[in-house]
Order: C-alpha cells, then sequence, then structure tokens
C-alpha cells in the first residue's frame, strides 16, 4: 500500500533572502531551504489491528451518510471520531471527499496541522510544515485518485520551484500533473512575483485540480481564485484547497485596508467552498478542537481523560473567535 510504504522528506530550515534552486537539490520558497533526504513511513502490526475495528465503523457510518446526504443534500450527524494518527485522517479525508465529489461538490477545502495532531500553525518552521503538506499531498492522492484518473489530474504548488522539489522527493515517479501558481524572479524580493495566465496552464483533458498550501504569498490565492473562474466555473471540473490557511482571509488577519483584494474573496471566492475536512486546534486554558468531516456537521470537541468529548455541533462553521470565547469556555 502506498500509504504504509512511501517516500518521503526530511528538511530543516535556513534563513534565506530570495526563493533558488541548484543541482544538488537544495530548493527554497519563502526564505526556507529544504534538503531532500529519502525515507520510509513504517505501520507496525498492531497499529493496524488497534486501528481495524475504529476504521470499519468509521466506514459503515460514512458510507450510510453518504447514501443520505446524496438524497437530502443536507449535512448529517455520523460518528467520524478524531483521528488517532495521519493514516487515519487521511482515510478520514479520502472518504469526506469521496462524499463531496459524489454530491458534486466543485470547490473543496482539506485543512489539518502538519506538525502534529494536536499543533497549530507555525508550531513548526515554514519549510518543514510545506514539506509535510507536500508529503501528505501525495499520500492523499494515493487514495483517492485512481490511475485512470491520474492524467487527468493537476496539481498546482505555490511557485515552480516547489514543482522541482516535488519531483524529487515526494512525487518522484508519479504521473500526476505538476504545475505552479507563481513563478519567481528577481522582484520577489521587493514582493513581486511573475504573472502566470492560469488559462494557458489548464489542459482540455483535466478534471481535478488539488492546489497545495497557497498561504506563504498573498498572491498564491489570489491566482487560486483566478483558477477557479478561468477554468473551474462553468465546466464539470473539481477543485480541492489542501492546507490553505484559508482561516487567515476569514479572521481578517490580512486588513482590508492594506489587502483588499484579499479580503474580498470573503464575499466573492469564499462562500462557494465547501470544508470537507477540517481539523483546528485552540491551546491553552480552554482548549479543545474543531472538527469537521463532510457530510458530518461542526463539532468542538474537548479531550478528557485521553478521550476526545464532543461538547457542541452546528451545521455551519463557527468563527475561531466564537469557538475561542464562548464554545470552549462555556463547555
Amino acid at each position: 500500500m502506498p500509504l504504509l510504504n512511501s517516500p518521503t522528506v526530511s528538511c530543516f530550515p535556513i534563513l534565506s533572502s530570495s526563493s533558488s534552486s541548484n543541482s544538488q537539490g537544495l530548493i527554497t520558497h519563502g526564505g526556507f531551504h529544504r534538503i531532500e533526504k529519502p525515507k520510509h513511513i513504517l505501520c507496525n502490526k498492531k497499529s493496524v489491528v488497534r486501528n481495524f475495528s475504529r476504521n470499519l465503523d468509521f466506514v459503515i457510518n460514512a458510507a450510510a451518510a453518504a447514501a443520505a446526504g446524496a438524497e437530502g443534500g443536507a449535512s448529517v450527524d455520523f460518528d467520524v471520531p478524531f483521528p488517532i494518527d495521519y493514516t487515519q485522517l487521511l482515510y478520514q479525508a479520502k472518504e469526506a471527499t469521496e462524499s463531496a465529489l459524489k454530491n458534486n461538490v466543485q470547490l473543496m477545502e482539506i485543512e489539518f496541522p502538519t506538525s502534529g495532531l494536536e499543533s497549530v500553525p507555525g508550531d513548526g518552521e515554514g519549510g518543514i510544515e510545506m514539506t509535510g503538506s507536500m508529503q501528505l499531498i501525495r499520500e492523499f492522492c494515493d487514495l483517492v485518485i485512481t490511475p485512470e484518473k491520474v492524467t487527468r489530474t493537476r496539481i498546482f504548488f505555490p511557485e515552480a520551484n516547489e514543482v522541482d522539489f516535488a519531483r524529487k522527493s515526494a512525487f518522484g515517479g508519479s504521473s500526476l500533473k505538476l504545475d505552479y501558481l507563481t513563478k519567481p524572479s528577481f522582484f520577489e524580493d521587493f514582493g513581486f512575483g511573475t504573472k502566470v495566465k492560469m488559462a494557458d496552464r489548464v489542459k482540455p483533458e483535466d478534471e481535478l485540480f488539488l492546489v497545495g498550501y497557497p498561504y506563504f504569498n498573498v498572491n498564491e490565492m489570489l491566482v487560486v481564485e483566478e483558477l477557479y473562474k478561468e477554468a473551474v466555473v462553468g465546466t464539470l471540473r473539481k477543485m480541492i484547497i489542501f492546507n490553505g490557511e484559508l482561516d487567515r482571509i476569514r479572521s481578517g488577519y490580512y486588513p482590508a485596508f492594506f489587502y483588499p483584494k484579499l479580503a474580498a474573496l470573503t464575499q466573492s471566492f469564499l462562500p462557494k467552498m465547501e470544508t470537507v475536512y477540517y481539523i483546528h486546534n485552540f491551546k491553552g486554558r480552554n482548549g479543545g478542537v474543531l472538527f469537521r468531516s463532510y457530510p458530518g456537521p461542526w463539532k468542538v470537541i474537548k479531550r478528557v481523560r485521553n478521550k476526545y468529548v464532543c461538547v457542541h455541533k452546528q451545521e455551519k462553521m463557527p468563527s475561531l473567535k466564537e469557538v475561542a470565547l464562548e464554545i470552549l469556555p462555556s463547555a
């Protein structure tokens, strides 16, 4: 199985003033150097046996929920447990995505931490988190993309250097189409990137676009919206945004006065999106997790004696501020 024995990479961050690559496999994005180092993800038999019954229950519940969701089109409350590891997480994300695809959801979001299931964005170094997302995207594709769909799937990374790094590491030997959103230039150090016309990057046979972690440069998400408008709207194509940290935009992290185009996405782009799989951790005294697996409801859960207990459910996504200041403190 690809998920249990697949190539991955490790990396370390070094401060850098620009994006570049060289013949020795050194790649940068957002000022972080990353060096390829092959290894394998191993899963022992005890772990497989321990997870089997839990995953079996999930499969049964997910199948029933998908059928009900297809009939009624509404969220269905079925019990998807908080994952115990990334193996189970990817399987849950696969089931949620396939349910959404069956219901003809066209624009999807998958978001979860990569530095540990209980981590938050920023716990890991930027380069390490991006490399982790790259490897998890490969494993997710191995689960979701059938052999006949491989050549019809296009994966977009933030910039051209990331594509080169992916081909040398996580996506080595893969037939999946790899592409990029922006192309680094001399002017990148001054906040400018080279414009790439997205319509030119799409081929007629493309059916699914998966966009990986477009969050470091504010222009990357604007290009994602362009891709959606030019190549997805009005077609049968589907798009998945994988670990795009869209909560930065939702929460107003980027002031509208300085980033009007980015702020406008909360009205023009984000409302069209279905979050099919999501984990956001809250630390501190009133810590907890906001969790969702399509087509189920949004759940706020807390960890109690090594178990996760649901303390709140609702159909629509609550704001992170609401969860942190109202739901968790009153749980």
